[in-house]
This record gives C-alpha cells, structure tokens and sequence, in this order.
C-alpha cells in the first residue's frame, strides 16, 4: 500500500522539456489562491485512498513578494486504512513569478513509521539543502513533489507532437531525480464532472514488484485554462490502480474552456 500512495503522489507531479535549457512557462498562472481539488485512489472497485491539492497566499514572504502556499494531503481510506494507515502532509513555498520552489515541508506518517523533512532551492548555483546535506542538481530548475505538479500545468505544449518525450527533474527521499513523460495526445475522458478534453500523457515506470512488465501508466489532464488532472490509470501485478478527480473549487476558469494554450 505505501508504493501504491506514493504513486499517487508522483502522478500529479509532471512536466518540463528539456534538462538542458531553462523550461518555458505561460506568463500568466493557470491557478490562483482558492483553488482546492480533490481526488480518490481506487485498487479495482475498492477505495483506497484520497488526495486534495490546494492553493494558498503564504503567510511567510521569503523576502520577495508575495509567494504561494500550496498544500498537498493524502491519507488511505475504507478497506485499507484497517490494515495499512497512511496521512501525509506536503507543502510548498514557491515563487509566483516562475513557479519555481523556495522551500519544502513534508509529514510522513505510515502505520508507526515517521518522517518530518524539509528542503531548501537555490536555483542559480543548482543546490538543494535538505536534512541529510546539500545536493547538487542538474539544472537550474529543480521542483519537489508538489511544485512539480503546478509548475508543470504552466507550460507550453502547443509545440509537442504524439510521442515526444520530456522530463522533469526534482528532489524526493534525498535524492535528485528525474521522471520522463510521454505526449500521448488528445482524447475525450468521461468524469464525475462531466465529459472533458483531455491532454494525454503517459509518465514512465519501471516494472518489478509492482507493475506488469508492459504496464503502462497514463495520465490525463485537462486541456483548459486551468490543465487539472482528471484521471490516472495503471496495471499491476494484480489488478490495476485508478486516480480520478472529484471535485474542483475555486478554479480560475470554468472547468473546460478553452484558452490560447490549449492543443
């Protein structure tokens, strides 16, 4: 169960071009304060956990102008929280001129096990100083599990074509990682909140314990002015692992429009 969550945490921390150049990202936010979503993890028909993303005025400044808070929660439920508990808390500090993070919390609790982190950017030398010391990066953008995820909706894919394949690099359990994602397309995804148009991406597993040897993972999001997560599918060894949005509040544009930036 504790691989399975953290899936869902990575599912919704997508993005970037290239490792070698700065990554391009609308002018404008695709967010603003106020927007909570939620989402329900899914193990075949059972529930097996949930997840809310939400957007908030910081109360520190980091000595620039106005940062944003934005605040990830996850915990199991039904079924799976009698044999495997899990409530993590995820935070970011992030600058709203690039998207870019300033400093990171996290408040891991899994059954007995417990782990309160933090980590530090300094994006113009590449390092992030986290608990267990400092670690260089291979860019000068370097995100953390949730930063990923909001900086990721603010980038261009007018120019991506069915197969291209980008990457994002970012700092979890420490370590400097990075995840590949594939451009998929567009296709029409069936949801709680109605029939959406949908990017289509697919970010990259390994197979072992967990996933079939051709599994693959597929991620959809919205393709509005707002570029949501709506649905993430995967199959495992035994059965398969869906995330689907529930409910979206507070967003910037109404669910569906299409903007300038849409494929």
């Amino acid at each position: 169960m504790k691989r399975i969550f953290t899936l869902l945490a990575l599912i919704v921390s997508l993005g970037t071009v290239s490792t070698a150049q700065t990554l391009p990202h609308l002018s404008n936010p695709t967010f603003q304060p106020g927007e909570v979503l939620k989402y329900k993890l899914k193990y075949g028909i059972m529930s097996a956990a949930t997840g809310t993303l939400s957007v908030q005025k910081s109360k520190h400044s980091f000595g620039m102008e106005d940062p944003i808070h934005l605040h990830a929660f996850g915990q199991t439920s039904g079924a799976f929280s009698a044999f495997y508990t899990v409530k993590n808390q995820y935070d970011s500090y992030i600058n709203k001129e690039n998207y870019l993070p300033i400093l990171y919390t996290e408040n891991i609790r899994e059954n007995n096990y417990r782990r309160v982190e933090y980590a530090t950017f300094d994006h113009k030398t590449r390092k992030v100083s986290g608990k267990k010391g400092t670690f260089s990066s291979p860019t000068i953008q370097t995100f953390d599990l949730v930063s990923a995820y909001y900086f990721s909706r603010n980038l261009d894919f007018s120019g991506l074509s069915k197969g291209d394949k980008f990457k994002i690099t970012y700092f979890l359990n420490d370590e400097v990682a990075q995840l590949g994602v594939e451009y998929v397309g567009v296709e029409k995804v069936k949801s709680v909140l109605g029939e959406l148009e949908c990017i289509k991406l697919s970010p990259e597993i390994s197979p072992g314990r967990i996933f079939k040897k051709n599994s693959r993972l597929y991620l959809w999001v919205t393709n509005d002015g707002n570029r949501i997560p709506v649905k993430a599918q995967v199959d495992i060894l035994i059965g398969s692992v869906t995330m689907e949005l529930v409910s979206a509040d507070g967003l910037k544009y109404p669910l569906g429009k299409r903007v300038s930036y849409s494929k």
